[in-house]
């Protein structure tokens, strides 16, 4: 995928449910184009279409397009940008805008170019952004593309781990299915992992790292039982801002329906800040069962985090 992409035209219209119109420059704004008819304090500020799925459709079609005519306000070209991912960024000296979305519902009748054709591109290659930083954006500008970096920590609680006696496996098994799941979705990430002994001040310092380094996830494995040293949930819980009980409750019925053990785990999950936490037993396997339900939500949490509201 190419690092950036040019502008071949900028659109607006006065009002919604008709094609965008050429114009020679537009203002971006803290709620989007200005003077265009989708501008607004939402998540899908600026839309974005790529010339390559624009002569892609007018062949399938077999008819030409004008710039704007799928009501994109930014006509790309260099990249197939419905690549991208949600959080990805375009930018330059001048402007920045973040993506929200990717893709749409489709309109169907309401559409002029569905209604022609009975079919249209925008929902499925298109994608919205919100603007980041304000400024001027022209045909013949380029813009930078730049791929979010997920950041995520990994905390392995174990006396015995951090004192060289027992190889911790519970860690790196995270950072493998972390991997797994983020190579899966296309999308770049830097992983740390540490041991430290099952001390709350220990874990206190190590969540207070990730998050003035402002990670994404943090995760904890080990010190989630009824043991003396257990001390995982005690000092995590006050941590978080907002605890996020359902993903815990399910783990634990689920699994403990077939092994009573399992309810004996009290791990939470919860926000601090901009950052997931989730605390874990410290065994692989139940590494395993956790990570596949946390991560069906990873995705739709940080949406929500940073206030992108794509339901």
């Amino acid at each position: 995928m190419n690092s950036s992409i040019k502008v071949d035209s900028v659109n607006i219209s006065e009002r919604k449910g008709i094609v965008k119109k050429p114009v020679q420059s537009i203002r971006l704004t803290s709620t989007g184009v200005a003077d265009d008819a989708h501008r607004g304090p939402w998540h899908r500020q600026v839309s974005m279409l790529g010339v390559e799925s624009i002569e892609k459709f007018s062949k399938d079609s077999a008819r030409e397009y004008a710039f704007g005519d799928f009501a994109e306000n930014i006509t790309s070209n260099g990249m197939e940008v419905f690549k991208s991912g949600v959080f990805d960024y375009f930018i330059n000296d001048e402007v920045a805008l973040e993506v929200t979305q990717i893709g749409k519902k489709c309109h169907g009748a309401g559409c002029s170019i569905y209604k022609e054709v009975g079919n249209c591109v925008m929902p499925k290659e298109g994608i919205f952004l919100r603007v980041k930083k304000e400024g001027l954006l022209k045909p013949g500008d380029f813009l930078n593309y730049v791929p979010r970096i997920f950041k995520v920590k990994i905390i392995t609680l174990s006396d015995r781990a951090s004192q060289g006696f027992y190889e911790d496996r519970s860690g790196p098994r995270i950072n493998h299915l972390t991997r797994e799941f983020f190579e899966k979705n296309s999308r770049k990430h830097d992983i740390e992992n540490i041991i430290i002994p099952d001390e709350g001040s220990a874990l206190t310092r190590e969540i207070q790292k990730g998050l003035d380094a402002k990670v994404d996830i943090i995760f904890t494995t080990g010190g989630t039982g009824i043991g003396p040293r257990d001390i995982t949930p005690d000092v995590v819980e006050p941590m978080l801002d907002k605890e996020i009980p359902g993903i815990m409750e399910l783990i634990r019925v689920k699994y403990g329906m077939e092994k009573p053990n399992a309810l004996l785990s009290r791990g939470v999950a919860g926000v601090i800040d901009k950052s997931l936490v989730y605390t874990m037993p410290g065994s692989p396997k139940a590494i395993q069962e956790y990570t596949h339900e946390i991560f069906k939500t990873v995705m739709h949490s940080m949406q929500m985090l940073h206030d992108i509201n794509a339901h």
